[in-house]
């Protein structure tokens, strides 16, 4: 099995139900330290120097833009098949419980994520979004890793157009007032409810899909193989050759899109559109230029496959380092026991936002703000961890989701 299996963090899916630490039992660490790699990226991105800083220091904070939320819906994908059965899905009894299980953490998620959203911060909120891709994708959880890489594929082809089609309509007319009017999710949470989560939200399910089913394709290989981790590797980055490759090819060889970009973005810079969110975040609904780019929220074929090309190569990453590691694995456990109480630290980090009102450094200095947030939350994580099994709020989830057990 290699070292892909390690013992350094314990186990969030044990059957036990004590909170405390238990004797190793052979947690993904590699899973996790992708889990906290998305975490910390997180914190770049909503409290880190914004990237006009410039240099090396403004390349990273592009770079964590976006693709650390897109990481983290992956690996979603991937929670949602350890839940359901790896390598084989559950059948019967334990299959319909599983089924149960992860229906109810999505609800939870997707409560929690609207009462995040109370707190009034800038930070757009993803576990609502998260709940409801749980929901989608969990039909498809029997299914073999090429039948998901397939759907992932495909959806990440059709799906961005079919947005972009849904948002200009919407753009274009009084109808979704209606909708909203009629939804029962929006007069509870005060939202603009399913239609946001689907089309003119932040991470709109449609685009978002993808994401999470390319992280249960993952999940279903054998990843304690080189050979499995090499390849997926290689496919991440030729994905994001592929999707940010073709945007920047398409943006200098099809006259006028450069120009058509900037003008429906207010004169964002359309030359670094296939990259970075500097063009703006806001949909450009009415300009087909707009589905050439490849910025991270640009929710676009290209964003989605590029993205999903960086998630991929960071996941491989994290599992050959592990690997590699040896017996070292454990100098790991810091970062991994993030990704390991990975709900808590997100959970956390929006709370201190909200009480230091710092968002995006504009009331404190930015760099050592996000310092300070990465070395809480990796010192908090580590010491949790040393006692206890699981984090807080992992823990309240996790039975919440007992009442699971009764179904027949």
């Amino acid at each position: 099995m290699g070292h892909v299996f390690a013992p350094a963090v314990p186990s969030a899916t044990t059957a036990d139900d004590s909170p405390f630490r238990a004797p190793p039992t052979g947690r993904m660490i590699g899973l996790d330290l992708a889990r906290g790699l998305a975490i910390l990226g997180m914190f770049a991105a909503h409290v880190g120097p914004d990237p006009s800083v410039g240099g090396p220091l403004g390349w990273v904070m592009e770079v964590a833009r976006g693709r650390s939320s897109a990481l983290f819906a992956l690996l979603a994908g991937f929670t949602l098949v350890l839940l359901t059965g790896r390598p084989r899905p559950r059948a019967g009894r334990g299959g319909r419980q599983a089924i149960g299980r992860v229906l109810i953490r999505a609800a939870l998620l997707m409560a929690l994520g609207y009462a995040l959203v109370l707190l009034d911060t800038d930070v757009d909120v993803i576990l609502s979004f998260y709940g409801l891709l749980l929901v989608l994708a969990l039909p498809l959880y029997r299914l073999s890793a090429r039948a998901l890489a397939l759907i992932a594929a495909s959806t990440a082809l059709v799906l961005p157009q079919v947005l972009y089609l849904l948002r200009a309509a919407v753009d274009g007319g009084d109808w979704s007032d209606a909708v909203v009017g009629l939804d029962p999710l929006a007069r509870i949470t005060g939202s603009d409810g399913f239609l946001e989560l689907f089309v003119t939200g932040e991470y709109p399910a449609l685009t978002w899909f993808p994401f999470i089913v390319a992280g249960m394709a993952v999940a279903r290989l054998d990843l304690s193989r080189r050979d499995v981790l090499t390849n997926l590797a290689c496919t991440g980055g030729a994905l994001a050759v592929i999707g940010y490759g073709g945007s920047w090819l398409a943006l200098h060889a099809v006259p006028g899109t450069q120009a058509a970009v900037s003008a429906a973005t207010d004169g964002g810079p359309a030359a670094s559109a296939w990259w970075s969110d500097a063009v703006g975040e806001e949909f450009a609904s009415g300009h087909p230029a707009w589905l050439l780019v490849a910025s991270p929220h640009s929710q676009t074929t290209w964003s989605v496959v590029g993205n999903t090309g960086v998630a991929l190569a960071v996941l491989a990453g994290c599992f050959i380092a592990v690997r590699f590691a040896g017996p070292r694995v454990r100098l790991l456990a810091p970062l991994a026991a993030v990704g390991s109480i990975s709900l808590t630290a997100y959970v956390g980090h929006i709370f201190a936002i909200r009480l230091l009102g710092t968002v995006d450094g504009d009331d404190w200095p930015a760099l050592p703000v996000l310092v300070g947030f990465a070395v809480v939350a990796i010192a908090t994580a580590f010491l949790w961890t040393r006692v206890f099994r699981r984090g807080p709020l992992e823990y309240l989830l996790y039975n919440a989701t007992k009442p699971a057990r009764w179904i027949g």
